[in-house]
Protein backbone atom coordinates (compact mmCIF):
# COMPACT_ATOMS: atom_id res chain seq x y z
CA UNK A 1 0.00 0.00 0.00
CA UNK A 2 2.57 2.48 0.95
CA UNK A 3 4.50 2.02 -1.91
CA UNK A 4 2.11 2.26 -4.45
CA UNK A 5 0.36 5.28 -2.54
CA UNK A 6 3.83 6.73 -3.41
CA UNK A 7 4.22 6.50 -6.99
CA UNK A 8 1.02 7.13 -7.75
CA UNK A 9 1.31 10.55 -5.38
CA UNK A 10 4.97 11.29 -7.32
CA UNK A 11 3.76 10.48 -10.58
CA UNK A 12 0.51 12.29 -10.34
CA UNK A 13 2.33 15.36 -9.23
CA UNK A 14 4.96 15.10 -11.85
CA UNK A 15 1.89 15.05 -14.28
CA UNK A 16 0.20 17.72 -12.93
CA UNK A 17 2.65 19.86 -13.29
CA UNK A 18 2.95 19.59 -16.99
CA UNK A 19 -0.42 20.09 -17.33
CA UNK A 20 -0.33 22.96 -15.08
CA UNK A 21 0.77 25.82 -17.55
CA UNK A 22 -1.68 24.35 -19.80
CA UNK A 23 -4.83 25.37 -17.56
CA UNK A 24 -3.40 28.94 -17.19
CA UNK A 25 -4.14 28.36 -13.46
CA UNK A 26 -1.88 30.78 -11.86
CA UNK A 27 0.57 28.83 -9.00
CA UNK A 28 -0.12 31.35 -6.57
CA UNK A 29 -3.61 30.55 -6.47
CA UNK A 30 -3.30 26.65 -6.30
CA UNK A 31 -0.71 24.53 -7.74
CA UNK A 32 -2.12 21.31 -9.49
CA UNK A 33 0.90 18.99 -8.12
CA UNK A 34 -1.08 19.21 -4.47
CA UNK A 35 -3.66 16.92 -6.09
CA UNK A 36 -1.36 13.77 -6.55
CA UNK A 37 -1.67 12.56 -2.97
CA UNK A 38 -5.19 12.81 -3.37
CA UNK A 39 -5.05 10.55 -6.30
CA UNK A 40 -2.35 8.24 -4.49
CA UNK A 41 -5.17 7.84 -1.96
CA UNK A 42 -7.99 7.45 -4.11
CA UNK A 43 -5.98 4.36 -6.36
CA UNK A 44 -5.19 2.74 -2.75
CA UNK A 45 -9.09 2.91 -1.64
CA UNK A 46 -9.82 1.01 -4.46
CA UNK A 47 -7.34 -1.69 -3.65
CA UNK A 48 -7.74 -1.26 0.00
CA UNK A 49 -11.10 0.01 0.90
CA UNK A 50 -11.20 -1.70 4.61
CA UNK A 51 -7.46 -0.49 5.70
CA UNK A 52 -8.29 3.04 4.07
CA UNK A 53 -11.33 3.40 6.19
CA UNK A 54 -10.00 2.48 9.13
CA UNK A 55 -6.34 5.04 9.10
CA UNK A 56 -9.54 7.47 8.03
CA UNK A 57 -11.99 6.36 10.82
CA UNK A 58 -12.90 8.91 14.02
CA UNK A 59 -10.73 9.17 16.95
CA UNK A 60 -10.68 11.12 20.06
CA UNK A 61 -11.36 14.95 20.05
CA UNK A 62 -8.37 17.76 19.75
CA UNK A 63 -9.88 20.80 20.11
CA UNK A 64 -7.08 22.01 22.02
CA UNK A 65 -4.88 21.22 19.90
CA UNK A 66 -6.22 21.63 16.82
CA UNK A 67 -6.89 25.52 17.73
CA UNK A 68 -2.46 25.60 19.14
CA UNK A 69 -1.94 23.76 15.66
CA UNK A 70 -3.76 26.35 13.72
CA UNK A 71 -2.17 29.06 15.59
CA UNK A 72 1.39 27.95 14.95
CA UNK A 73 1.15 28.47 11.68
CA UNK A 74 1.13 32.38 11.90
CA UNK A 75 3.91 32.48 14.38
CA UNK A 76 5.95 30.41 12.67
CA UNK A 77 5.51 32.92 9.58
CA UNK A 78 5.83 36.02 12.02
CA UNK A 79 9.06 34.76 13.78
CA UNK A 80 10.65 34.17 10.30
CA UNK A 81 9.23 37.36 8.39
CA UNK A 82 10.78 39.41 11.95
CA UNK A 83 14.19 37.77 11.47
CA UNK A 84 14.21 38.65 7.84
CA UNK A 85 13.28 42.43 8.69
CA UNK A 86 16.15 41.95 11.45
CA UNK A 87 18.48 41.00 8.85
CA UNK A 88 18.01 43.06 6.23
CA UNK A 89 15.90 46.00 7.19
CA UNK A 90 13.15 45.22 5.29
CA UNK A 91 9.40 44.13 6.27
CA UNK A 92 7.82 42.41 2.95
CA UNK A 93 4.39 42.77 2.58
CA UNK A 94 2.99 41.46 -0.54
CA UNK A 95 -0.51 41.41 -2.26
CA UNK A 96 -1.44 38.43 -4.60
CA UNK A 97 -2.36 39.62 -8.36
CA UNK A 98 -5.62 37.14 -8.20
CA UNK A 99 -8.72 38.23 -5.26
CA UNK A 100 -7.10 37.29 -1.90
CA UNK A 101 -10.09 35.39 -0.79
CA UNK A 102 -10.07 33.33 -4.11
CA UNK A 103 -6.42 32.92 -3.05
CA UNK A 104 -7.09 31.82 0.80
CA UNK A 105 -10.30 29.43 -0.73
CA UNK A 106 -7.81 27.66 -3.57
CA UNK A 107 -4.54 27.15 -0.62
CA UNK A 108 -7.27 25.39 1.56
CA UNK A 109 -8.32 22.95 -1.34
CA UNK A 110 -5.17 22.47 -2.34
CA UNK A 111 -3.31 21.96 0.94
CA UNK A 112 -6.11 19.44 2.09
CA UNK A 113 -5.48 17.93 -1.68
CA UNK A 114 -1.86 17.02 0.20
CA UNK A 115 -2.77 16.27 3.42
CA UNK A 116 -5.54 13.91 2.85
CA UNK A 117 -2.01 11.56 1.55
CA UNK A 118 0.72 13.11 3.87
CA UNK A 119 -1.01 13.18 7.13
CA UNK A 120 -4.49 11.17 6.77
CA UNK A 121 -3.36 8.09 5.45
CA UNK A 122 0.43 7.43 5.01
CA UNK A 123 1.17 9.46 8.86
CA UNK A 124 -1.16 6.99 10.10
CA UNK A 125 -0.22 4.28 8.60
CA UNK A 126 3.69 4.00 9.72
CA UNK A 127 3.03 5.33 13.55
CA UNK A 128 2.61 1.77 14.53
CA UNK A 129 5.68 1.06 13.04
CA UNK A 130 8.10 4.13 13.67
CA UNK A 131 6.18 5.77 16.56
CA UNK A 132 5.05 9.10 16.46
CA UNK A 133 8.32 10.81 16.36
CA UNK A 134 9.59 8.26 13.81
CA UNK A 135 6.65 8.29 11.32
CA UNK A 136 6.71 11.96 11.36
CA UNK A 137 10.01 12.34 10.47
CA UNK A 138 9.88 9.79 7.69
CA UNK A 139 6.56 11.33 6.25
CA UNK A 140 8.78 14.56 6.46
CA UNK A 141 11.20 13.66 4.58
CA UNK A 142 9.25 12.11 1.69
CA UNK A 143 6.91 15.42 1.80
CA UNK A 144 9.95 17.17 1.09
CA UNK A 145 11.69 15.13 -1.49
CA UNK A 146 8.28 15.12 -3.14
CA UNK A 147 9.08 19.04 -3.74
CA UNK A 148 11.46 17.80 -6.20
CA UNK A 149 11.57 21.02 -8.00
CA UNK A 150 13.94 22.69 -4.57
CA UNK A 151 16.57 20.77 -5.09
CA UNK A 152 17.21 22.57 -8.61
CA UNK A 153 17.65 25.66 -6.08
CA UNK A 154 20.60 26.53 -3.62
CA UNK A 155 21.79 23.33 -1.44
CA UNK A 156 21.74 25.36 1.65
CA UNK A 157 18.00 26.39 0.13
CA UNK A 158 17.03 22.96 -0.42
CA UNK A 159 18.60 21.82 2.97
CA UNK A 160 16.61 24.77 4.88
CA UNK A 161 13.39 23.62 2.58
CA UNK A 162 13.54 19.93 4.22
CA UNK A 163 14.06 20.90 7.60
CA UNK A 164 10.92 22.99 7.49
CA UNK A 165 9.25 19.87 5.88
CA UNK A 166 10.30 17.16 8.84
CA UNK A 167 9.84 20.10 11.18
CA UNK A 168 6.27 21.08 10.39
CA UNK A 169 5.62 17.35 9.91
CA UNK A 170 6.58 16.52 13.59
CA UNK A 171 4.31 19.83 14.69
CA UNK A 172 1.41 17.88 12.71
CA UNK A 173 2.38 14.38 14.14
CA UNK A 174 1.90 15.48 17.84
CA UNK A 175 -0.78 17.72 17.12
CA UNK A 176 -3.07 15.43 15.25
CA UNK A 177 -2.08 11.99 17.02
CA UNK A 178 -5.02 9.88 17.21
CA UNK A 179 -7.29 12.61 15.72
CA UNK A 180 -10.48 11.55 13.90
CA UNK A 181 -12.74 13.38 11.47
CA UNK A 182 -10.99 16.43 11.91
CA UNK A 183 -7.45 15.40 10.97
CA UNK A 184 -8.26 16.64 7.43
CA UNK A 185 -9.47 20.15 8.22
CA UNK A 186 -6.59 20.99 10.68
CA UNK A 187 -3.97 19.35 8.98
CA UNK A 188 -4.91 21.32 5.32
CA UNK A 189 -5.92 24.41 7.30
CA UNK A 190 -2.66 24.76 9.40
CA UNK A 191 -1.00 23.63 5.67
CA UNK A 192 -2.56 26.53 4.06
CA UNK A 193 -2.15 29.04 6.56
CA UNK A 194 1.91 28.26 6.17
CA UNK A 195 1.09 28.57 2.21
CA UNK A 196 -0.68 31.77 2.73
CA UNK A 197 1.92 33.75 5.10
CA UNK A 198 5.02 32.65 3.39
CA UNK A 199 3.41 34.12 -0.16
CA UNK A 200 2.20 37.73 1.73
CA UNK A 201 5.36 38.29 3.68
CA UNK A 202 8.50 36.32 2.66
CA UNK A 203 10.23 35.92 -1.08
CA UNK A 204 11.06 32.24 -0.71
CA UNK A 205 9.34 30.89 -3.88
CA UNK A 206 11.87 33.44 -5.69
CA UNK A 207 14.57 31.25 -5.24
CA UNK A 208 16.08 33.42 -2.40
CA UNK A 209 18.35 31.65 0.10
CA UNK A 210 18.02 33.46 3.51
CA UNK A 211 14.00 33.43 3.22
CA UNK A 212 14.10 29.72 3.30
CA UNK A 213 16.95 29.34 5.81
CA UNK A 214 14.77 31.46 8.14
CA UNK A 215 12.05 29.59 7.40
CA UNK A 216 13.11 26.11 8.10
CA UNK A 217 14.36 27.50 11.38
CA UNK A 218 11.24 29.16 12.79
CA UNK A 219 9.50 25.45 11.85
CA UNK A 220 12.23 23.92 13.81
CA UNK A 221 11.54 26.26 16.72
CA UNK A 222 7.97 25.24 16.26
CA UNK A 223 8.70 21.53 16.17
CA UNK A 224 10.64 21.60 19.18
CA UNK A 225 8.00 23.19 21.04
CA UNK A 226 5.66 20.56 20.13
CA UNK A 227 7.78 17.96 21.50
CA UNK A 228 8.39 19.52 24.86
CA UNK A 229 5.15 20.82 25.51
CA UNK A 230 3.18 17.63 24.57
CA UNK A 231 5.86 14.97 25.61
CA UNK A 232 7.80 12.56 23.74
CA UNK A 233 5.04 9.77 22.79
CA UNK A 234 4.86 6.44 23.51
CA UNK A 235 4.60 5.04 19.75
CA UNK A 236 6.96 2.29 18.98
CA UNK A 237 7.59 -0.45 16.02
CA UNK A 238 6.09 -3.20 18.86
CA UNK A 239 2.49 -1.12 19.20
CA UNK A 240 -1.13 -1.74 17.45
CA UNK A 241 -2.27 0.30 14.95
CA UNK A 242 -4.01 2.17 17.87
CA UNK A 243 -2.27 5.22 18.40
CA UNK A 244 -1.04 6.20 21.57
CA UNK A 245 -2.53 8.73 23.92
CA UNK A 246 -0.70 11.87 23.83
CA UNK A 247 0.67 13.26 27.25
CA UNK A 248 -0.25 17.40 27.12
CA UNK A 249 0.60 19.59 29.98
CA UNK A 250 -1.81 19.73 32.66
CA UNK A 251 -3.59 23.24 31.74
CA UNK A 252 -4.36 21.83 28.28
CA UNK A 253 -5.13 18.29 29.94
CA UNK A 254 -7.56 20.15 31.83
CA UNK A 255 -9.66 22.12 28.71
CA UNK A 256 -9.24 19.12 26.51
Amino acid sequence: MTVLYLAVAFLAAGALGAVQPVTRIPAEVVQLTQFGPALGVGIVALLWPGRVRELFAGGRSVRVRGALLLVTAPLITIVAAAGYAAVTGEVRLMRPAAPFVLVAVAQLIGACGEEIGWRCLLQPLLRPRFGRLGASMVVGVVWGVWHVQVFAQHPLYAASFLLAAVSMSVVLGWALDGAGGSRLLLAGGFHALINLGMLLAMDEESGAVLPMVLFGSSCLVAAVWWVRAAGPGRGSAAQSSTPAPTRLPSIMRDVR
